[in-house]
């Protein structure tokens, strides 16, 4: 009985000191929803939602290739489904779900939207302007910051990307 007392101890300890929420996670599953249509789609697999309120009001994955156009991130295209749906670009409250860190674009982008938060999967150890390379959305230069949170389902994100990747080589 002890055991078990110890055990369940650790597992509330763990779930207590873990930021995510219930809604963090259906949220970024709907985020790896899309990554998995942008690998159906050979790009690379990323994929993003903008939530406000707890709805979504924009959803992405990477289309470079297909679009021939350098800045159609998942993030971007969230960012701007998102900013119609609300009629402003003005995205305050709302949190960006990306399954990986986002680049210095995508992250400049979440700030310039006023996002009030990023939460991300995977870190992207050359491209990540969220903690790794950089760190826009926090930087205190900038008129407005984002919170940033990182790893939630982080190897589901980055197996995506390790398939991909696998396949092309």
């Amino acid at each position: 009985m002890a055991l078990e007392d110890d055990a369940l101890a650790c597992i509330e300890l763990a779930f207590a000191e873990m930021p995510f929420t219930a809604d963090d996670l259906h949220f970024m599953g709907e985020a790896l929803a899309f990554a998995r249509i942008a690998f159906s789609e050979r790009e690379v697999p990323i994929g993003a939602v903008v939530v406000r309120e707890g709805k979504m009001i924009g959803r992405g994955r990477n289309r470079r290739e297909f679009l021939a156009d350098p800045t159609h991130h998942a993030e971007i295209e969230a960012i701007r489904e998102a900013a119609r749906s609300a009629g402003t670009w003005h995205l305050d409250g709302a949190t960006l779900y990306a399954t990986v860190e986002p680049c210095a674009m995508c992250a400049g982008a979440a700030v310039n939207a006023r996002l009030a938060r990023i939460v991300y999967g995977c870190t992207d150890p050359k491209a990540g302007y969220c903690g790794t390379l950089g760190d826009i959305p926090r930087d205190r230069r900038l008129n407005h910051r984002c919170e940033v949170e990182g790893g939630l389902l982080a190897e589901e994100s980055a197996e995506l990307l390790r398939l991909f990747f696998r396949a092309r080589r």
